[in-house]
């Protein structure tokens, strides 16, 4: 059931990527995409995932492209921000068409690089685009040597630094830092509440005496 389930989600993204495809043909006679290579750092040999043997894998990475074709794109970063490579080819009918470079651990978010030159010789546009958030776990589930990535406010969506700072995720630390600082002020508006209090209470009753 797992497995069928993962085939009609690899159709599905084979649809959503031959549309995405510069002067694509109709989506009824889009080509079957049968694989999907990935190259990179701490690879000692290309990733092969395919359509029979690793759907999920296949569906997973491939989503991380397929909708590249409407996307806005954004200024090329710095270098030195981008963290590790992975290209991906992506295979249909068993020839490479398309080509793609992931960054996964980009400062500010993961990011998406598509080069001009293109396997199937396909006239493209080449840009910058940003990456889905789930970029790093797709590839790590895939093979690639990255870091797991549990708290969705960490890892690939800035290098590894939180989007939100600390201190705004756990306002109570603040709260009780404040509140330490605050006591002894505190303590000593409610010691003078108290003196007054009595000395208003004793006043009254030392003017009803007189007035008997």
């Amino acid at each position: 059931m797992a497995h069928r389930f993962w085939r009609r989600a690899l159709a599905v993204a084979t649809l959503a990527f031959a549309m995405a495809l510069p002067s694509a043909a109709p989506a009824a006679a889009a080509p079957e995409i049968t694989a999907i290579t990935i190259e990179g750092e701490g690879l000692d040999e290309a990733l092969r995932l395919t359509a029979e043997e690793r759907p999920a894998h296949l569906a997973s990475v491939l989503d991380q492209v397929s909708w590249l074709g409407n996307a806005h794109k954004t200024a090329a970063p710095k270098e030195e921000t981008l963290g590790p490579r992975y290209t991906v080819v992506v295979f249909q009918d068993g020839e490479p068409k398309q080509t793609f470079d992931l960054y996964p651990l980009a400062e500010g978010g993961p990011r998406v690089y598509r080069p001009k030159e293109q396997p199937s010789k396909r006239k493209t546009s080449e840009g910058w685009f940003l990456g889905r958030l789930s970029m790093s776990e797709s590839l790590r589930s895939a093979g690639a040597p990255l870091p797991e990535q549990i708290d969705p406010l960490s890892g690939g969506i800035g290098g590894g630094e939180r989007l939100i700072p600390e201190e705004a995720i756990n306002p109570g630390s603040e709260f009780g830092e404040a509140f330490d600082v605050l006591r002894p002020a505190l303590l000593l508006n409610v010691g003078l509440i108290t003196v007054i209090t009595g000395s208003i209470a004793g006043l009254a009753l030392y003017v009803r005496r007189r007035t008997r």
